[in-house]
């Protein structure tokens, strides 16, 4: 009679966890797949923005700029 109620209850902690790992799995996927958002900046755009919040210099605006338009 013992072996049946362990049993029992060791079933349903097995159910309980696999369930709980396709749920975990689900939304760990789900989050996965975000794409970056549309009209996201280019590069120059925080360059400049990094410039105007005075973040980096004259120089090292200017050298920055001429390394992302080649």
């Amino acid at each position: 009679m013992m072996d049946g109620y362990w049993g029992s209850w060791f079933g349903m902690g097995i159910w309980w966890i696999v369930l709980l790992g396709i749920v975990v799995a689900a939304v760990w996927a789900g989050s996965r797949r975000r794409e970056p958002p549309v009209g996201s900046e280019s590069a120059l755009d925080v360059l400049k923005k990094r410039y105007a919040r005075g973040e980096i210099n004259r120089d090292e605006y200017e050298q920055m700029k001429r390394v992302l338009s080649d």
